[in-house]
């Protein structure tokens, strides 16, 4: 059964890729744009086949995917403590809750300059560009988490002699696991989408680079390289994740929604 239905949600897949590849050749055969701006899908092929050959597409995409990694495994595990402290220390909270409503709101590019400023355009202000953008989907998630434990089981820990350890290991982790994989999940996404930017404004190499470099040489067809290869890798990174949230979901039949992937 389950061999089926991938097979059948493979089917799907692969018509609606089919149907966009038809669209885009019969836009580019029929000229509605320059081939200059929209080159066909042959020519793309031909030249992402040049850059696997050449290499320049895995210096740039290695390049951009140590900034993801390493800005979002810092907000997870930034995130993760500070949802811990706040609800081990509650009343710490109101002193915060302003502050972190206000930078939630604040979009990580709109600090790009000051960071350059502050941090140069090097390594630090890019992955600092992740680390904000995937932050607060992770934070928030994790301290939902937290904070919607069911009070009751809690209690009956306490009567039974559990310490504050131990409860929180057997009681508040585990039933915060679907909300701590969403978030993360979220904020994955997130990183993916915002070191695209913080490279197009700052960088030497990795794919925003690529593509902001491409743009201004007008070769539409590196630009759109660079996008579908972000766009794929971050697909695959995500299906990972997925499968590897499972291991630990598996069983609870009220939040699946690991097998939406």
């Amino acid at each position: 059964m389950k061999k089926n239905n991938f097979i059948s949600k493979t089917k799907k897949n692969l018509l609606v890729f089919f149907i966009i590849l038809l669209i885009w050749e019969i836009l580019y055969k029929i000229r509605i744009f320059s081939p200059i701006y929209l080159p066909g899908p042959l020519k793309v092929f031909q030249t992402f086949c040049a850059m696997v050959f050449d290499g320049t597409i895995f210096t740039n995409l290695l390049a951009s995917l140590s900034r993801v990694f390493i800005g979002y495994l810092l907000a997870l595990f930034v995130g993760f403590f500070l949802a811990l402290f706040f609800y081990l220390k509650p009343k710490t909270y109101p002193y915060f809750s302003n502050l972190l409503d206000f930078l939630k709101n604040v979009p990580p590019l709109g600090l790009v300059p000051l960071l350059i400023l502050w941090l140069g355009i090097g390594e630090i202000s890019k992955i600092t560009i992740v680390f904000m953008a995937s932050f607060f989907p992770i934070f928030l998630n994790i301290q939902k988490g937290f904070m919607v434990t069911d009070s009751d089981l809690i209690e009956m820990a306490r009567s039974f002699s559990y310490k504050d350890g131990e409860i929180f290991r057997k009681i508040i982790l585990p039933s915060s696991l679907v909300d701590i994989f969403v978030g993360a999940r979220i904020g994955l996404g997130y990183a993916y989408r915002s070191i695209i930017a913080a490279e197009m404004l700052a960088a030497s190499r990795g794919l925003g680079y690529l593509i902001n470099f491409s743009r201004l040489m007008s070769r539409t067809d590196k630009v759109l390289v660079g996008i579908i290869m972000i766009g794929f890798v971050g697909m695959v990174s995500d299906k990972i994740f997925v499968k590897f949230a499972s291991l630990f979901l598996k069983g609870d039949l009220k939040n699946e929604w690991y097998k939406s992937n």
